[in-house]
Order: C-alpha cells, then structure tokens, then sequence
C-alpha cells in the first residue's frame, strides 16, 4: 500500500539516488508517484519498491 501522506507538493528525497537533489511530488497515481526532481527531471516512482524520504517534518508523526 503506498503512503496517504504522498500527495502533490511535498517535498521528497529519493533513499538511493541523493544526486538527484530535492523533489516535489506533481501526481499521485495508485502506487504510481510523479516527482520533479531538481538534478533528475521528472520521474515515475514506483512507491511499493521505493519508499520516499519526506523532507521537513515528517507528516506520518
């Protein structure tokens, strides 16, 4: 199940990519995340393999 946190303009990092720089969520689709990433551009995020970090407070408590 993906993360109901995950919703259009939180910010996000990727766990194993850190030079992709930071990213902002643009769409949520099922487990399906878009992100624009400042070094990487847009990306499709399969959140049920990659678990995005948030950045700043953690929603989730």
């Amino acid at each position: 199940m993906w993360d109901p946190f995950l919703e259009p303009g939180v910010l996000v990092r990727h766990p194993t990519a850190a030079e992709w720089g930071l990213g902002q969520v643009q769409s949520v689709g099922g487990r399906k995340v878009t992100v624009n990433f400042e070094n990487a551009g847009k990306q499709t995020i399969d959140v049920s393999v990659v678990s995005l970090v948030f950045v700043g407070d953690d929603p989730r408590g």
